[in-house]
Protein backbone atom coordinates (compact mmCIF):
# COMPACT_ATOMS: atom_id res chain seq x y z
CA UNK A 1 0.00 0.00 0.00
CA UNK A 2 1.30 3.32 -1.05
CA UNK A 3 1.41 6.04 1.60
CA UNK A 4 2.00 9.34 1.22
CA UNK A 5 1.75 11.36 4.78
CA UNK A 6 2.74 14.73 3.30
CA UNK A 7 -0.80 15.52 0.99
CA UNK A 8 -3.72 16.89 1.96
CA UNK A 9 -6.44 14.42 0.81
CA UNK A 10 -7.94 11.19 2.40
CA UNK A 11 -10.59 9.53 -0.29
CA UNK A 12 -12.89 6.93 1.45
CA UNK A 13 -15.07 4.14 0.61
CA UNK A 14 -18.04 5.89 0.47
CA UNK A 15 -16.85 8.38 -2.35
CA UNK A 16 -16.21 11.18 0.27
CA UNK A 17 -12.85 13.44 0.46
CA UNK A 18 -11.19 14.52 3.23
CA UNK A 19 -9.44 17.61 2.55
CA UNK A 20 -7.28 19.23 4.90
CA UNK A 21 -7.69 23.03 5.58
CA UNK A 22 -4.41 23.60 6.73
CA UNK A 23 -2.08 21.93 4.18
CA UNK A 24 0.01 24.22 1.91
CA UNK A 25 -1.78 22.76 -1.14
CA UNK A 26 -5.39 23.29 0.30
CA UNK A 27 -6.44 25.84 -2.38
CA UNK A 28 -4.95 23.76 -5.21
CA UNK A 29 -6.59 20.59 -4.50
CA UNK A 30 -9.43 22.83 -3.18
CA UNK A 31 -9.61 23.87 -7.13
CA UNK A 32 -9.18 20.38 -8.63
CA UNK A 33 -12.19 18.39 -6.43
CA UNK A 34 -15.09 21.40 -6.79
CA UNK A 35 -15.31 20.41 -10.59
CA UNK A 36 -16.25 17.23 -9.47
CA UNK A 37 -17.12 17.10 -5.70
CA UNK A 38 -19.52 18.94 -3.74
CA UNK A 39 -18.83 20.26 -0.06
CA UNK A 40 -20.95 18.92 2.60
CA UNK A 41 -19.12 20.08 5.67
CA UNK A 42 -16.52 22.59 6.58
CA UNK A 43 -15.67 22.70 10.22
CA UNK A 44 -11.93 24.45 10.53
CA UNK A 45 -9.42 21.92 9.86
CA UNK A 46 -11.19 19.45 8.01
CA UNK A 47 -13.42 19.96 4.86
CA UNK A 48 -15.60 17.13 3.62
CA UNK A 49 -16.30 16.85 -0.04
CA UNK A 50 -18.71 14.30 -0.92
CA UNK A 51 -18.78 12.65 -5.50
CA UNK A 52 -21.94 11.57 -6.40
CA UNK A 53 -23.32 10.57 -10.00
CA UNK A 54 -25.17 14.13 -10.28
CA UNK A 55 -21.42 15.62 -9.51
CA UNK A 56 -19.71 13.46 -11.99
CA UNK A 57 -22.13 13.63 -14.84
CA UNK A 58 -22.27 17.31 -14.89
CA UNK A 59 -18.26 17.18 -14.93
CA UNK A 60 -18.71 14.95 -18.07
CA UNK A 61 -20.85 17.00 -19.60
CA UNK A 62 -18.30 19.55 -19.07
CA UNK A 63 -15.56 18.00 -20.45
CA UNK A 64 -14.20 16.77 -18.21
CA UNK A 65 -12.38 12.88 -17.88
CA UNK A 66 -12.47 10.07 -15.74
CA UNK A 67 -9.02 9.81 -16.61
CA UNK A 68 -8.42 13.81 -15.03
CA UNK A 69 -10.68 13.02 -12.04
CA UNK A 70 -8.74 9.65 -11.54
CA UNK A 71 -4.77 11.73 -11.91
CA UNK A 72 -5.96 14.71 -9.50
CA UNK A 73 -7.28 12.21 -6.66
CA UNK A 74 -4.05 9.69 -6.99
CA UNK A 75 -1.91 12.97 -7.10
CA UNK A 76 -2.79 14.15 -3.52
CA UNK A 77 -4.16 11.52 -1.88
CA UNK A 78 -2.55 10.30 1.44
CA UNK A 79 -3.65 6.57 1.09
CA UNK A 80 -3.43 4.32 -1.90
CA UNK A 81 -6.45 4.85 -4.00
CA UNK A 82 -9.77 2.68 -2.90
CA UNK A 83 -10.33 0.47 -6.15
CA UNK A 84 -14.12 0.05 -5.82
CA UNK A 85 -13.99 4.11 -5.83
CA UNK A 86 -11.94 4.13 -8.99
CA UNK A 87 -13.84 1.77 -10.55
CA UNK A 88 -17.27 3.53 -9.28
CA UNK A 89 -15.74 6.61 -10.88
CA UNK A 90 -15.10 5.24 -13.97
CA UNK A 91 -18.88 3.58 -14.45
CA UNK A 92 -20.05 6.80 -14.41
CA UNK A 93 -18.52 9.62 -15.70
CA UNK A 94 -18.91 6.66 -19.05
CA UNK A 95 -22.55 6.53 -18.60
CA UNK A 96 -22.87 9.78 -19.68
CA UNK A 97 -23.82 9.03 -23.55
CA UNK A 98 -24.01 5.37 -23.18
CA UNK A 99 -27.55 6.79 -24.17
CA UNK A 100 -28.31 9.71 -26.75
CA UNK A 101 -30.84 11.11 -28.55
CA UNK A 102 -30.02 12.02 -32.03
CA UNK A 103 -32.89 13.26 -35.62
CA UNK A 104 -32.54 10.03 -37.64
CA UNK A 105 -34.81 10.82 -41.24
CA UNK A 106 -36.91 13.49 -39.30
CA UNK A 107 -37.70 10.81 -36.50
CA UNK A 108 -36.36 11.14 -32.61
CA UNK A 109 -34.35 7.97 -31.60
CA UNK A 110 -32.84 6.93 -28.37
CA UNK A 111 -29.95 5.29 -29.58
CA UNK A 112 -27.13 3.04 -27.26
CA UNK A 113 -23.39 1.83 -26.97
CA UNK A 114 -24.27 -1.28 -25.29
CA UNK A 115 -27.20 -3.45 -26.73
CA UNK A 116 -28.62 -4.45 -23.00
CA UNK A 117 -29.16 -0.81 -22.22
CA UNK A 118 -31.76 -0.85 -25.04
CA UNK A 119 -32.73 -4.34 -24.12
CA UNK A 120 -33.10 -3.14 -20.12
CA UNK A 121 -34.53 0.47 -21.12
CA UNK A 122 -37.56 -1.14 -23.56
CA UNK A 123 -38.33 -3.77 -20.65
CA UNK A 124 -39.84 -1.40 -18.08
CA UNK A 125 -43.80 -0.63 -18.22
CA UNK A 126 -43.86 2.90 -17.61
CA UNK A 127 -41.58 3.76 -20.57
CA UNK A 128 -43.06 1.08 -23.12
CA UNK A 129 -45.77 3.77 -23.81
CA UNK A 130 -42.47 6.51 -25.76
CA UNK A 131 -41.34 3.68 -27.36
CA UNK A 132 -42.65 3.40 -30.87
CA UNK A 133 -40.73 0.96 -32.98
CA UNK A 134 -36.83 -0.73 -32.71
CA UNK A 135 -34.86 -0.36 -35.96
CA UNK A 136 -32.32 -2.63 -34.14
CA UNK A 137 -30.26 -4.12 -31.23
CA UNK A 138 -28.83 -0.26 -30.52
CA UNK A 139 -31.89 2.10 -31.58
CA UNK A 140 -35.28 2.38 -30.90
CA UNK A 141 -37.87 5.45 -32.20
CA UNK A 142 -39.75 7.36 -29.17
CA UNK A 143 -42.13 9.79 -29.17
CA UNK A 144 -41.38 13.36 -29.95
CA UNK A 145 -43.27 14.60 -27.02
CA UNK A 146 -42.12 12.30 -24.66
CA UNK A 147 -38.08 13.92 -24.77
CA UNK A 148 -38.33 15.50 -21.73
CA UNK A 149 -40.30 12.51 -19.87
CA UNK A 150 -37.98 10.05 -21.23
CA UNK A 151 -34.84 12.28 -20.20
CA UNK A 152 -35.97 12.29 -16.50
CA UNK A 153 -36.88 8.60 -16.53
CA UNK A 154 -33.65 7.47 -17.42
CA UNK A 155 -31.65 9.43 -15.40
CA UNK A 156 -33.79 8.06 -12.18
CA UNK A 157 -32.34 5.01 -13.63
CA UNK A 158 -29.13 5.57 -13.80
CA UNK A 159 -28.54 6.37 -17.55
CA UNK A 160 -28.51 10.49 -18.24
CA UNK A 161 -29.31 11.19 -21.92
CA UNK A 162 -26.18 12.63 -24.17
CA UNK A 163 -29.41 15.20 -25.89
CA UNK A 164 -28.20 15.33 -29.69
CA UNK A 165 -31.60 15.64 -31.48
CA UNK A 166 -31.39 19.12 -32.32
CA UNK A 167 -33.63 21.92 -32.16
CA UNK A 168 -36.57 23.32 -33.93
CA UNK A 169 -35.52 26.88 -35.75
CA UNK A 170 -37.57 29.62 -34.17
CA UNK A 171 -38.45 32.81 -36.15
CA UNK A 172 -35.31 34.43 -37.18
CA UNK A 173 -34.65 37.90 -35.52
CA UNK A 174 -32.07 39.56 -36.73
CA UNK A 175 -29.84 40.96 -33.55
CA UNK A 176 -26.63 41.62 -32.91
CA UNK A 177 -23.98 43.53 -29.95
CA UNK A 178 -23.23 46.78 -30.46
CA UNK A 179 -19.53 48.55 -29.85
CA UNK A 180 -20.34 51.20 -28.24
CA UNK A 181 -23.80 51.53 -25.90
CA UNK A 182 -26.33 53.39 -26.72
CA UNK A 183 -25.55 55.70 -23.57
CA UNK A 184 -21.88 56.21 -24.99
CA UNK A 185 -19.61 53.89 -23.45
CA UNK A 186 -17.06 51.02 -25.53
CA UNK A 187 -18.88 48.09 -24.77
CA UNK A 188 -17.11 44.50 -25.50
CA UNK A 189 -17.32 40.95 -24.42
CA UNK A 190 -15.09 39.50 -22.18
CA UNK A 191 -12.96 36.79 -22.33
CA UNK A 192 -14.66 34.26 -20.01
CA UNK A 193 -17.67 35.52 -21.60
CA UNK A 194 -17.25 34.72 -25.16
CA UNK A 195 -16.14 31.29 -23.46
CA UNK A 196 -19.24 30.50 -22.00
CA UNK A 197 -21.10 31.66 -25.15
CA UNK A 198 -19.36 28.93 -26.78
CA UNK A 199 -19.21 26.47 -24.66
CA UNK A 200 -23.65 26.63 -24.58
CA UNK A 201 -23.70 27.22 -28.42
CA UNK A 202 -21.07 25.22 -29.81
CA UNK A 203 -20.97 26.74 -33.55
CA UNK A 204 -24.64 26.20 -33.29
CA UNK A 205 -24.32 22.62 -33.68
CA UNK A 206 -26.32 19.67 -31.87
CA UNK A 207 -23.54 19.51 -29.10
CA UNK A 208 -24.73 22.95 -27.86
CA UNK A 209 -27.94 24.48 -27.48
CA UNK A 210 -29.15 23.35 -24.31
CA UNK A 211 -26.97 23.97 -20.82
CA UNK A 212 -26.51 25.77 -17.67
CA UNK A 213 -23.43 28.48 -17.48
CA UNK A 214 -22.59 29.12 -13.54
CA UNK A 215 -20.87 32.47 -12.73
CA UNK A 216 -20.81 34.47 -9.77
CA UNK A 217 -22.90 37.65 -9.76
CA UNK A 218 -21.37 40.45 -11.05
CA UNK A 219 -19.59 38.51 -13.88
CA UNK A 220 -22.25 39.59 -16.06
CA UNK A 221 -24.67 37.12 -16.54
CA UNK A 222 -27.04 38.98 -18.30
CA UNK A 223 -24.59 39.97 -20.98
CA UNK A 224 -23.80 36.45 -21.78
CA UNK A 225 -27.60 36.07 -21.94
CA UNK A 226 -27.32 39.12 -24.82
CA UNK A 227 -23.98 38.02 -26.42
CA UNK A 228 -25.95 33.68 -27.18
CA UNK A 229 -29.45 36.00 -28.21
CA UNK A 230 -26.62 37.77 -31.11
CA UNK A 231 -25.31 34.19 -32.08
CA UNK A 232 -29.32 32.55 -32.22
CA UNK A 233 -30.18 35.46 -33.75
CA UNK A 234 -34.08 34.07 -33.31
CA UNK A 235 -37.31 35.43 -31.17
CA UNK A 236 -36.64 34.95 -27.44
CA UNK A 237 -38.01 34.28 -24.42
CA UNK A 238 -36.64 35.53 -21.00
CA UNK A 239 -37.59 34.55 -18.34
CA UNK A 240 -36.81 35.87 -14.38
CA UNK A 241 -37.59 36.51 -11.22
CA UNK A 242 -39.05 39.69 -10.99
CA UNK A 243 -40.21 43.02 -12.29
CA UNK A 244 -37.18 44.32 -11.07
CA UNK A 245 -34.86 42.33 -12.90
CA UNK A 246 -37.09 42.31 -15.91
CA UNK A 247 -36.76 46.08 -15.77
CA UNK A 248 -32.90 45.13 -16.20
CA UNK A 249 -33.20 43.09 -18.91
CA UNK A 250 -35.23 45.65 -21.18
CA UNK A 251 -32.22 48.03 -19.91
CA UNK A 252 -29.28 46.03 -21.00
CA UNK A 253 -31.39 44.58 -24.70
CA UNK A 254 -31.72 48.36 -25.45
CA UNK A 255 -28.83 49.29 -24.67
CA UNK A 256 -26.38 47.00 -26.05
CA UNK A 257 -28.39 45.47 -28.47
CA UNK A 258 -29.35 46.54 -32.16
CA UNK A 259 -32.62 45.30 -31.06
CA UNK A 260 -35.58 48.71 -30.47
CA UNK A 261 -38.25 49.23 -27.68
CA UNK A 262 -40.77 47.67 -30.76
CA UNK A 263 -38.94 44.76 -30.30
CA UNK A 264 -38.66 44.20 -26.55
CA UNK A 265 -41.56 43.49 -24.35
CA UNK A 266 -42.42 42.84 -20.71
CA UNK A 267 -45.20 40.53 -19.16
CA UNK A 268 -45.47 40.73 -15.56
CA UNK A 269 -48.38 41.65 -13.29
CA UNK A 270 -48.93 45.21 -14.54
CA UNK A 271 -47.93 44.85 -18.02
CA UNK A 272 -48.50 41.83 -20.78
CA UNK A 273 -46.75 42.55 -24.01
CA UNK A 274 -45.55 39.82 -26.10
CA UNK A 275 -43.05 41.12 -28.48
CA UNK A 276 -39.99 39.21 -30.54
CA UNK A 277 -38.31 39.28 -27.26
CA UNK A 278 -40.09 39.12 -24.15
CA UNK A 279 -38.84 39.02 -20.50
CA UNK A 280 -41.50 37.35 -18.07
CA UNK A 281 -41.31 36.53 -14.54
CA UNK A 282 -41.82 33.35 -13.14
CA UNK A 283 -44.38 34.69 -10.40
CA UNK A 284 -46.55 35.65 -13.80
CA UNK A 285 -45.93 32.20 -15.63
CA UNK A 286 -46.91 29.88 -12.20
CA UNK A 287 -50.26 32.17 -11.04
CA UNK A 288 -53.19 30.44 -11.20
CA UNK A 289 -56.81 31.01 -9.33
CA UNK A 290 -56.56 28.32 -7.46
CA UNK A 291 -55.31 25.27 -7.01
CA UNK A 292 -57.02 23.22 -9.29
CA UNK A 293 -57.19 25.70 -12.35
CA UNK A 294 -55.12 25.94 -15.39
CA UNK A 295 -51.94 28.25 -15.00
CA UNK A 296 -53.11 31.23 -16.76
CA UNK A 297 -49.79 33.01 -18.84
CA UNK A 298 -48.51 29.41 -19.05
CA UNK A 299 -49.43 29.96 -23.09
CA UNK A 300 -46.57 32.26 -23.01
CA UNK A 301 -44.32 29.75 -24.00
CA UNK A 302 -46.04 29.11 -27.50
CA UNK A 303 -47.63 32.59 -28.34
CA UNK A 304 -44.57 32.96 -30.54
CA UNK A 305 -42.32 30.77 -32.06
CA UNK A 306 -39.33 31.17 -29.82
CA UNK A 307 -36.43 29.72 -30.63
CA UNK A 308 -34.51 30.42 -27.48
CA UNK A 309 -35.37 30.36 -23.99
CA UNK A 310 -33.26 32.24 -21.22
CA UNK A 311 -33.88 30.78 -17.62
CA UNK A 312 -32.38 33.54 -15.50
CA UNK A 313 -31.47 32.32 -11.58
CA UNK A 314 -32.23 28.73 -12.69
CA UNK A 315 -31.44 27.35 -9.41
CA UNK A 316 -35.49 29.14 -8.47
CA UNK A 317 -37.15 27.68 -11.49
CA UNK A 318 -40.45 26.65 -9.89
CA UNK A 319 -41.70 23.30 -10.26
CA UNK A 320 -44.83 24.20 -12.64
CA UNK A 321 -41.77 25.63 -15.34
CA UNK A 322 -39.87 22.12 -14.97
CA UNK A 323 -43.04 20.56 -16.17
CA UNK A 324 -43.83 22.75 -19.05
CA UNK A 325 -40.09 22.86 -20.23
CA UNK A 326 -40.13 19.18 -20.16
CA UNK A 327 -42.40 19.44 -23.42
CA UNK A 328 -40.23 22.38 -25.21
CA UNK A 329 -37.11 20.35 -25.79
CA UNK A 330 -36.65 21.18 -29.37
CA UNK A 331 -36.29 24.79 -28.54
CA UNK A 332 -32.87 26.03 -27.58
CA UNK A 333 -32.70 26.08 -23.87
CA UNK A 334 -29.75 28.33 -21.86
CA UNK A 335 -29.59 28.21 -18.15
CA UNK A 336 -28.09 31.46 -15.96
CA UNK A 337 -26.95 30.99 -12.88
CA UNK A 338 -24.25 31.75 -9.90
CA UNK A 339 -24.63 28.57 -7.90
CA UNK A 340 -26.64 24.67 -9.07
CA UNK A 341 -27.92 24.43 -5.41
CA UNK A 342 -31.26 24.05 -5.14
CA UNK A 343 -33.07 23.49 -2.20
CA UNK A 344 -35.69 21.86 -2.81
CA UNK A 345 -33.10 18.94 -4.58
CA UNK A 346 -34.27 19.43 -8.03
CA UNK A 347 -30.91 19.70 -9.33
CA UNK A 348 -30.96 16.53 -11.57
CA UNK A 349 -34.21 18.57 -13.19
CA UNK A 350 -32.16 20.92 -14.18
CA UNK A 351 -30.02 18.72 -15.48
CA UNK A 352 -32.15 16.67 -17.47
CA UNK A 353 -35.07 19.66 -18.77
CA UNK A 354 -32.53 22.69 -19.44
CA UNK A 355 -29.38 21.14 -19.58
CA UNK A 356 -26.30 19.82 -17.57
CA UNK A 357 -23.47 22.18 -16.68
CA UNK A 358 -21.62 23.57 -19.97
CA UNK A 359 -19.50 26.02 -18.07
CA UNK A 360 -18.32 26.98 -14.56
CA UNK A 361 -15.70 29.94 -13.17
CA UNK A 362 -14.94 29.40 -9.52
CA UNK A 363 -15.93 32.87 -7.92
CA UNK A 364 -12.22 33.04 -6.61
CA UNK A 365 -10.62 32.86 -9.88
CA UNK A 366 -12.94 35.93 -11.25
CA UNK A 367 -11.83 37.85 -7.82
CA UNK A 368 -8.29 36.95 -8.60
CA UNK A 369 -8.82 38.39 -12.27
CA UNK A 370 -10.37 41.75 -10.99
CA UNK A 371 -13.49 40.17 -12.59
CA UNK A 372 -15.61 40.65 -9.23
CA UNK A 373 -14.51 42.80 -6.21
CA UNK A 374 -12.53 40.74 -3.39
CA UNK A 375 -14.75 40.32 -0.58
CA UNK A 376 -13.96 39.90 3.31
CA UNK A 377 -16.49 37.49 4.78
CA UNK A 378 -17.21 38.11 8.62
CA UNK A 379 -19.34 36.03 11.20
CA UNK A 380 -19.97 37.95 14.48
CA UNK A 381 -21.24 36.17 17.11
CA UNK A 382 -23.11 37.54 20.23
CA UNK A 383 -25.28 35.67 23.00
CA UNK A 384 -29.01 36.41 23.78
CA UNK A 385 -30.38 38.09 26.40
CA UNK A 386 -30.87 36.20 29.31
CA UNK A 387 -34.48 36.67 29.30
CA UNK A 388 -34.48 35.77 25.19
CA UNK A 389 -32.46 33.18 26.61
CA UNK A 390 -34.93 31.62 28.59
CA UNK A 391 -37.49 31.57 25.99
CA UNK A 392 -35.12 29.93 23.60
CA UNK A 393 -34.50 27.12 26.03
CA UNK A 394 -37.99 26.08 26.21
CA UNK A 395 -39.55 26.98 22.72
CA UNK A 396 -40.46 24.62 20.86
CA UNK A 397 -37.85 23.66 17.49
CA UNK A 398 -40.15 25.27 14.77
CA UNK A 399 -39.69 28.46 17.16
CA UNK A 400 -35.91 28.56 18.31
CA UNK A 401 -34.78 29.90 15.43
CA UNK A 402 -37.21 33.01 14.93
CA UNK A 403 -35.65 33.97 18.78
CA UNK A 404 -31.91 33.47 18.12
CA UNK A 405 -32.61 35.22 14.71
CA UNK A 406 -34.54 38.11 15.85
CA UNK A 407 -32.16 38.65 18.84
CA UNK A 408 -31.92 42.60 19.94
CA UNK A 409 -28.48 42.51 20.43
CA UNK A 410 -27.89 42.57 16.67
CA UNK A 411 -28.84 46.20 16.11
CA UNK A 412 -26.23 47.50 18.62
CA UNK A 413 -23.68 45.56 16.47
CA UNK A 414 -25.45 46.86 13.44
CA UNK A 415 -24.95 50.63 14.94
CA UNK A 416 -20.83 49.83 15.41
CA UNK A 417 -20.76 48.11 11.93
CA UNK A 418 -22.37 51.00 10.34
CA UNK A 419 -20.24 53.48 12.07
CA UNK A 420 -17.22 51.67 10.56
CA UNK A 421 -18.45 51.91 7.50
CA UNK A 422 -20.15 55.18 7.94
CA UNK A 423 -19.29 56.32 4.33
CA UNK A 424 -19.74 53.05 2.41
CA UNK A 425 -23.36 51.83 0.48
CA UNK A 426 -24.23 49.27 2.88
CA UNK A 427 -27.25 46.77 2.36
CA UNK A 428 -28.71 45.49 5.51
CA UNK A 429 -30.51 42.18 4.76
CA UNK A 430 -33.30 39.78 6.86
CA UNK A 431 -35.98 37.46 6.80
CA UNK A 432 -37.98 38.80 9.58
CA UNK A 433 -39.94 41.79 8.66
CA UNK A 434 -40.93 42.98 12.32
CA UNK A 435 -37.24 42.50 12.99
CA UNK A 436 -36.33 44.77 9.33
CA UNK A 437 -38.58 47.43 10.69
CA UNK A 438 -37.41 47.56 14.28
CA UNK A 439 -34.09 48.26 12.33
CA UNK A 440 -35.13 50.38 9.92
CA UNK A 441 -37.16 52.42 12.40
CA UNK A 442 -33.88 52.20 14.69
CA UNK A 443 -31.37 53.99 12.00
CA UNK A 444 -34.37 55.90 10.13
CA UNK A 445 -33.29 54.57 7.08
CA UNK A 446 -35.47 52.93 3.94
CA UNK A 447 -36.96 50.17 3.94
CA UNK A 448 -37.54 47.68 0.75
CA UNK A 449 -39.93 44.42 1.64
CA UNK A 450 -42.77 42.60 -0.71
CA UNK A 451 -45.45 45.53 0.49
CA UNK A 452 -43.64 48.25 -1.08
CA UNK A 453 -45.19 49.01 -4.49
CA UNK A 454 -42.87 48.37 -7.36
CA UNK A 455 -42.67 52.27 -8.52
CA UNK A 456 -41.49 52.90 -5.17
CA UNK A 457 -39.13 50.31 -4.96
CA UNK A 458 -37.42 51.72 -8.45
CA UNK A 459 -37.43 55.01 -6.60
CA UNK A 460 -35.34 53.90 -3.41
CA UNK A 461 -33.25 51.74 -5.89
CA UNK A 462 -32.18 54.76 -8.04
CA UNK A 463 -31.54 56.86 -4.97
CA UNK A 464 -29.14 54.18 -3.82
CA UNK A 465 -27.36 53.74 -7.05
CA UNK A 466 -27.08 57.55 -7.22
CA UNK A 467 -25.78 57.80 -3.34
CA UNK A 468 -28.72 60.13 -2.08
CA UNK A 469 -29.57 56.90 0.29
CA UNK A 470 -26.45 55.25 1.82
CA UNK A 471 -27.82 52.48 3.80
CA UNK A 472 -30.65 50.40 3.05
CA UNK A 473 -32.78 47.70 4.94
CA UNK A 474 -34.28 45.08 2.29
CA UNK A 475 -36.17 41.90 2.65
CA UNK A 476 -35.85 38.57 0.32
CA UNK A 477 -36.72 40.71 -2.53
CA UNK A 478 -33.10 41.63 -2.48
CA UNK A 479 -31.99 38.31 -2.69
CA UNK A 480 -31.57 37.72 -6.58
CA UNK A 481 -31.41 40.24 -9.58
CA UNK A 482 -31.14 43.30 -8.21
CA UNK A 483 -28.25 45.34 -9.82
CA UNK A 484 -26.49 47.92 -7.22
CA UNK A 485 -23.38 48.08 -8.16
CA UNK A 486 -22.18 50.61 -5.66
CA UNK A 487 -23.31 48.65 -3.04
CA UNK A 488 -20.17 47.89 -0.74
CA UNK A 489 -20.73 46.42 2.71
CA UNK A 490 -23.75 44.03 2.83
CA UNK A 491 -25.06 43.12 6.80
CA UNK A 492 -27.33 40.03 7.13
CA UNK A 493 -29.37 39.63 10.10
CA UNK A 494 -31.13 36.95 9.69
CA UNK A 495 -31.96 34.32 6.80
CA UNK A 496 -33.89 31.69 5.34
CA UNK A 497 -32.67 28.78 7.65
CA UNK A 498 -29.81 26.90 6.24
CA UNK A 499 -30.08 28.12 2.62
CA UNK A 500 -27.07 27.74 1.23
CA UNK A 501 -27.76 29.23 -2.63
CA UNK A 502 -29.51 32.34 -0.72
CA UNK A 503 -26.00 32.74 1.52
CA UNK A 504 -24.53 33.03 -1.97
CA UNK A 505 -27.55 35.51 -3.83
CA UNK A 506 -26.90 37.58 -0.91
CA UNK A 507 -23.19 38.16 -1.16
CA UNK A 508 -23.52 38.40 -4.84
CA UNK A 509 -25.35 41.63 -3.92
CA UNK A 510 -22.03 43.49 -3.03
CA UNK A 511 -19.59 41.94 -5.68
CA UNK A 512 -19.55 44.12 -8.82
CA UNK A 513 -16.30 45.87 -9.41
CA UNK A 514 -15.22 49.00 -7.00
CA UNK A 515 -13.08 52.02 -7.81
CA UNK A 516 -10.01 51.88 -6.15
CA UNK A 517 -9.24 48.39 -3.62
CA UNK A 518 -12.01 46.59 -5.14
CA UNK A 519 -13.21 45.62 -1.81
CA UNK A 520 -16.35 44.74 -0.44
CA UNK A 521 -17.49 43.51 3.17
CA UNK A 522 -20.20 40.72 3.92
CA UNK A 523 -20.79 40.06 7.51
CA UNK A 524 -23.17 37.69 9.31
CA UNK A 525 -24.69 38.64 12.47
CA UNK A 526 -25.35 35.17 14.68
CA UNK A 527 -26.75 34.55 18.07
CA UNK A 528 -24.43 32.13 19.70
CA UNK A 529 -24.46 28.78 20.64
CA UNK A 530 -27.98 28.40 19.01
CA UNK A 531 -29.59 26.85 15.57
CA UNK A 532 -28.97 30.13 14.30
CA UNK A 533 -25.00 29.00 14.75
CA UNK A 534 -25.93 26.11 13.29
CA UNK A 535 -27.79 27.64 10.20
CA UNK A 536 -24.85 30.03 9.53
CA UNK A 537 -22.89 26.93 9.04
CA UNK A 538 -24.76 25.01 6.41
CA UNK A 539 -25.41 28.56 4.64
CA UNK A 540 -21.49 29.28 4.60
CA UNK A 541 -20.91 26.25 2.64
CA UNK A 542 -21.19 26.94 -1.03
CA UNK A 543 -19.07 30.03 -0.34
CA UNK A 544 -16.61 28.27 1.32
CA UNK A 545 -16.39 25.83 -1.77
CA UNK A 546 -16.15 28.55 -3.88
CA UNK A 547 -12.69 29.09 -1.75
CA UNK A 548 -14.10 31.73 0.77
CA UNK A 549 -12.90 32.22 4.32
CA UNK A 550 -15.64 33.18 7.20
CA UNK A 551 -13.53 35.51 9.75
CA UNK A 552 -15.06 34.42 13.51
CA UNK A 553 -15.53 37.16 15.78
CA UNK A 554 -16.59 37.78 18.86
CA UNK A 555 -19.17 41.24 19.53
CA UNK A 556 -17.30 42.32 21.91
CA UNK A 557 -14.22 42.46 19.96
CA UNK A 558 -15.78 45.05 17.49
Amino acid sequence: MSVHPENPLIIQSDRSLLLEVQHSLFEKVREKIIRFAELEKSPEYIHTYRITPLSLWNAAASGLTAREIIGSLEQYSKFEFPYQIRKEILEYVNRYGLLSFENHQGQLVCKAKDARIIQEMVSYKSLKPYFLEQLDDYSVVIDQQARGILKQEMMKLGFPVKDLAGYQQGKNLPVSLLANTKEGTAFQLRDYQRDAIAAFYAGGSVHGGSGVLVLPCGAGKTIIGLGTMAEVKNETLILTTNTTSVRQWVHEILDKTTLTAEEVGEYHGNQKEVKPVTVATYQILTHRTDKESEFTHMKLFQQRNWGLIIYDEVHLLPAPIFRFTANIQATRRLGLTATLVREDQKEEDVFTLIGPKKYDVPWIQMEHQGWIAEALCTEIRMPLPERWNQDYRVAPSRQKYRIAATNPFKIAVLKKLLLKHKNDSTLIIGQYIQQLEEIAEALQVPLITGKIKQEERDRIYDAFKKGEVKKLVVSKVANFAIDLPDAKVAIQVSGTFGSRQEEAQRLGRILRPKQGDNQAYFYTLVSSNTVDQDYAMKRQLFLIEQGYRYDIKQEESL
